[in-house]
This record gives C-alpha cells, sequence and structure tokens, in this order.
C-alpha cells in the first residue's frame, strides 16, 4: 500500500475512535486506515472502526507486542506510567509505504492525508508547535549543558500525536539503540507530566532524521492544532487561527480530558455523533456527586 493513517486504540476508547474517524471520512473516504490495538481489548472498537469506516488491523499482532515489551524492558518494567504508547512504533514496520500515525484524541477538519505530499522531499514529517513552548515534556536542560542537541536543533521537538514518515527509515536496530542511549541518560527527559513515548522519540527522530520538517514552520506560518488553545475564533464554518489567519487544520486535545466542558467540546461532540442520536447524557461526563442529604445518610450510618 502506497498510503495511509495509522492510529492505536482499544475499547475504552472507542468514543474517542469513532469522533477521529467521522472526522476523517468527513473530507477523506479513501485513504486506508489501519488499528494497532493499544492492548488486548479492543475487539469492540476494531469491529465498529471496521463496519463503519473500513478500519483494519495491523497483522502481526505478534510483532507488536514483542516489540513494545522489548522497549519497556530497556528502561525497566516499572519505569513508564503508560508503556503501551512504544505500540505506535510498529508504523515503521507496516504496509503503507509513506504513513502518518495519528492520536485518537483528534478531530481533522480537512484532507491531512496531504500533509504526506512532503515527503517527497523529507524523511520525517509534524504540524504542531510543541517547539513554541520550549522543552518542557520533552526535554530537561541537561540536552543542551551536556551538547546533546544545540538551540537550533531543539526547534524541531515535536508532538507525538501526529507525525508522519516512510516505511523502514526506522529498523528495530535503530530503536534499540535510541531507547538504550535513553536509558543510560534519563537525566536528559523531562518526564514530570508522566508522558511515556514523546520524550524518546523526540531524541530518536532529532538524533535520526535530520532532514524533516515541519509544516507550522517556515516563512508562511501554519495555524495552530492545540484544543488548550483559546484564541481560535470562527470564520463561517472553519476554525480559523488568527495569529496565522489560515484555518485550523485539526484539534488535538493533548493533555486535556474529552468531556463536556472542556475546550471545543461542541466540536468533538459533533464528530462523535455525526451518524447517531445524541445521548440526553454524554458517557464521557463525570459521575454526579451524590445529594448532601445522601452523603450525610452515608456518613451516620458508617
Amino acid at each position: 500500500m502506497n498510503r495511509g493513517f495509522y492510529i492505536t486504540a482499544n475499547d475504552r476508547f472507542t468514543d474517542y475512535a469513532i469522533a477521529l474517524l467521522e472526522s476523517i471520512r468527513a473530507t477523506d473516504p479513501d485513504t486506508p486506515v489501519m488499528l494497532i490495538p493499544y492492548d488486548d481489548h479492543y475487539q469492540q472498537v476494531a469491529k465498529i472502526l471496521g463496519d463503519r469506516f473500513g478500519v483494519l488491523i495491523y497483522e502481526d499482532l505478534e510483532f507488536i507486542d514483542r516489540l513494545s515489551r522489548q522497549l519497556q524492558t530497556i528502561f525497566g518494567d516499572e519505569f513508564f506510567a503508560r508503556p503501551n504508547q512504544f505500540r505506535k512504533q510498529a508504523c515503521w514496520f507496516g504496509p503503507f509505504e509513506r504513513f502518518l500515525y495519528i492520536d485518537t484524541d483528534i478531530v481533522v477538519f480537512e484532507k491531512i492525508a496531504n500533509f504526506m505530499d512532503a515527503l517527497d522531499e523529507v524523511d520525517f514529517i509534524c504540524c504542531d508547535y510543541q517547539h513554541a513552548g520550549g522543552i518542557k515534556n520533552v526535554f530537561s536542560p541537561a540536552v543542551l549543558d551536556l551538547n546533546v542537541f544545540s538551540e537550533e536543533e531543539l526547534k524541531g521537538i515535536f508532538n507525538g500525536g501526529l507525525w508522519g514518515s516512510k516505511k523502514g527509515l526506522m529498523t528495530e536496530a535503530d530503536l534499540y539503540t535510541a531507547f538504550g542511549e535513553c536509558a543510560a541518560h534519563p537525566e536528559y527527559f523531562d518526564f514530570s507530566q508522566k508522558t511515556s513515548d514523546q520524550p524518546i522519540m523526540n531524541y530518536a527522530i532529532l538524533k535520526k532524521f535530520p532532514n524533516r520538517r515541519n509544516l507550522v514552520q517556515g516563512p508562511d506560518k501554519g495555524a495552530g492544532s492545540w484544543a488548550g488553545s483559546g484564541h481560535f475564533e470562527w470564520r463561517g464554518d472553519r476554525l480559523f487561527d488568527p495569529r496565522a489567519d489560515k484555518p485550523v487544520p485539526y484539534l488535538h486535545w493533548a493533555g486535556i480530558k474529552i468531556q463536556p466542558g472542556c475546550p471545543y467540546w461542541d466540536i468533538w461532540e459533533h464528530y462523535r455523533y455525526l451518524q447517531e442520536p445524541k445521548p440526553a447524557r454524554s458517557p464521557l461526563a463525570p459521575p454526579k456527586s451524590a445529594p448532601l442529604r445522601q452523603m450525610l445518610r452515608r456518613l451516620f450510618k458508617g
């Protein structure tokens, strides 16, 4: 297969995956999408996505499990909060010659398969402003103090939620080497917010791929995409970033729990229920707090 998308999901995040796929298929009915199961509990989400959107399942599940476990073992089984995020590294070995990985806490507003056109000229692409916030949640100041990366190289920091490359450019040996170097130098990284794969991915990509491109950088500044950005505004039926004077290509709720009242909840809910009735109460709504009388009753009964 020439081009396609990879996603990771399990049954717990079925709602997220449906919203993402509804948004993709709204502008792109044809680009294939492949599910990399996040864990062993994926049968429900796989069936729904397969029946409704034609999503394929990554064939070699044994390889995904082996790769993820090996990468986790390099650091130690208790080091990472969410080690299963390393399963997305199976992207490098799947059927798509060119691919875009997309987190499920994203909805898109245009045919983002076009992002992969840039892979005619470069080996790695991303499209975000992670670099604008400095090195936090990725690296510690040690990478500058010890000359691991220059300030110019650190402008290439990216968010691990949406990125693309080409099959085979990262080998298993490359991954094990990069993870081994990172495990030997935990002081290089900022794991304070319990990130798992993003710091390691950034290290591996910045070391391996000098020929890369962030699609928001350059003379024609691109629009932002983080759902935590409060400055986006509606112009007609499109969300715009007024700082770039361009439409927002996608929204990513990175670090934000998607639930009623979160930023741009109405947009996410629109895509989640694009083809089915919207429930009176969202299954993502936090549980209602018990009335005071009920709480006091329980207290005195105890």
